[in-house]
């Protein structure tokens, strides 16, 4: 009975993955990369010694055992008879994951954004801890950047937010972190104990599905019911209106970044009675209606984003690692010429999105994905891309927007003061592009990430970031003075 009993591998070196965080690997093809990238950039005049390659690897190899995430790598489970675990790489190499860059000449940010394009054009070896670290040089000003890329089946906005309270300080002289021992990988486990601990979880499957299927049925009854009352709800998938970058991707990426006022943004939601959010749809809004009325291809129907929304409880914010997202189709009313008017469109169609959102449950995207069939959905995503599907179908939806908020106070890493803060998400077939926007003590930092064949024209979405912000403000501050 030892085979089938969960409680024998309650001390087992194998962490169990959940069906969210798999699907991520699952869904991942040549084409369509499963990571995230973060590009921070830091002033390293700030740093009591001055800055130094090798000291910023040694303050990152004291700080590993504050992220176990970062050392530990996938163990598949004989004949995919269930999800992957994770397990700790006895052989793991800090020097292969943390790599010294220069930047091309005269290292503005379009060069950096280049460089920063190309190593998110290649996917993370799946032998390995899933994650890379390149520190460039060479940047203006003497900035040090570093571009950070992660597999999504680690980590989500929230978790990598959190990541950084490990790895970065309050303060440049913040005293040293070190682990109190050595580390000592525990002993990987072998094809029978990994079998044997997913047939082990393999064996609750009956009672996850006597639990999950209520409530969908219950939570499709409720959407019926919502909607037959004429309250508003998400935008319908399957209904986007088809762009230049809504077609099969390549593997080749395109990166952009944009930088604007938290401040004016809070003003502009305070005087229209709106949230940060709303007022960064809005703005995004605008600048890609401003892009395809450029490129004559504007359609007369709204463009749809999907929204990932955080999932955590209270007990789960501070948590780092895996998956707690849930996802929302908002419109983004580009076919409204007037910002103003967008904006409380946007505002509005978001508190029915929401109120949808919460009758389906915050779980049920995290609960039916605990079912995804290894093998299967491989071989699903990898024919999808093959065929071309993205564009023998209606479009999903157009593009992915992500708000994360930000620390409000400024970090440093290795005494060198964190100045810029771009996030980058995944894009996906049919679905090339993706807009990621944090927050960093008082601006907004926006990433831009495209496939480059459908996008190769990306900073002229991330050139009119500001001129749409500034239009929303001289909108909130003529209500304001009237």
């Amino acid at each position: 009975m030892l085979l089938f009993c969960p409680e024998e591998y309650a001390a087992s070196p194998m962490e169990r993955m959940s069906g969210l965080d798999a699907s991520f690997l699952y869904f991942e093809t040549p084409n369509m990369h499963m990571h995230v990238v973060g590009v921070i950039v830091f002033d390293p005049s700030t740093a009591p010694e001055g800055y130094d390659f090798e000291r910023v690897k040694e303050m990152l190899r004291n700080r590993l055992h504050l992220v176990p995430q970062f050392r530990r790598k996938l163990a598949p489970i004989p004949f995919n008879v269930h999800h992957p675990v994770w397990v700790e790489d006895d052989e793991f190499d800090l020097d292969y994951h943390v790599r010294r860059v220069g930047c091309p000449a005269p290292g503005s940010e379009r060069e950096l954004a280049e460089l920063v394009g190309d190593i998110a054009s290649r996917q993370l070896d799946r032998s390995r801890p899933l994650w890379e670290m390149h520190i460039v040089e060479g940047l203006q000003n003497g900035y040090v950047a570093s571009i950070s890329k992660m597999h999504h089946c680690t980590i989500d906005g929230v978790s990598g937010a959190n990541m950084m309270v490990h790895l970065f300080d309050l303060e440049p002289d913040a005293p040293e972190v070190k682990p109190t021992e050595e580390w000592k990988p525990e002993k990987t486990p072998n094809d029978f104990e990994r079998f044997a601990f997913a047939m082990a979880s393999r064996m609750r499957r009956p009672l996850n599905v006597a639990k999950v299927v209520p409530q969908t049925l219950r939570a499709v009854t409720s959407i019926v019911q919502r909607r037959r009352s004429g309250a508003s709800g998400m935008a319908a998938p399957l209904t986007a209106p088809r762009t230049s970058f809504n077609a099969p991707i390549t593997p080749h990426r395109k990166v952009a970044f944009a930088t604007t006022s938290l401040a004016e943004v809070k003003e502009i939601k305070q005087t229209f009675g709106v949230t940060v959010n709303d007022v960064v749809l809005t703005i995004c809004a605008s600048a890609l209606r401003r892009y395809l009325e450029g490129r004559n291809e504007l359609p007369d129907k709204s463009l749809i984003a999907t929204c990932p929304v955080s999932v955590r409880g209270d007990d789960e914010k501070e948590t780092v690692g895996a998956n707690r997202v849930s996802a929302l189709f908002t419109t983004l009313a580009t076919n409204i010429a007037d910002p103003v008017e967008r904006l409380n469109v946007i505002h509005e169609a978001n508190k029915g999105a929401k109120e949808e959102h919460n009758a389906v449950g915050a779980d049920m995207l995290q609960s039916w994905a605990e079912f995804a069939a290894p093998t299967t959905f491989s071989l699903a995503a990898r024919m999808y891309t093959g065929l071309r599907l993205a564009e023998r179908h209606p479009v999903v939806h157009n593009l992915v927007i992500s708000n994360v908020p930000g620390p409000p106070f400024p970090l440093y890493f290795a005494g060198a003061k964190l100045v810029g803060l771009n996030p980058l998400g995944p894009i996906f077939d049919g679905s090339g592009l993706n807009v990621t926007v944090l927050s960093y003590v008082d601006n907004i930092d926006w990433g831009f990430i495209a496939c480059r064949e459908l996008m190769p024209d990306l900073w002229d979405v991330a050139g009119a970031i500001p001129d749409a912000q500034a239009e929303l403000l001289k909108a909130a501050q003529s209500v304001a003075s009237n």
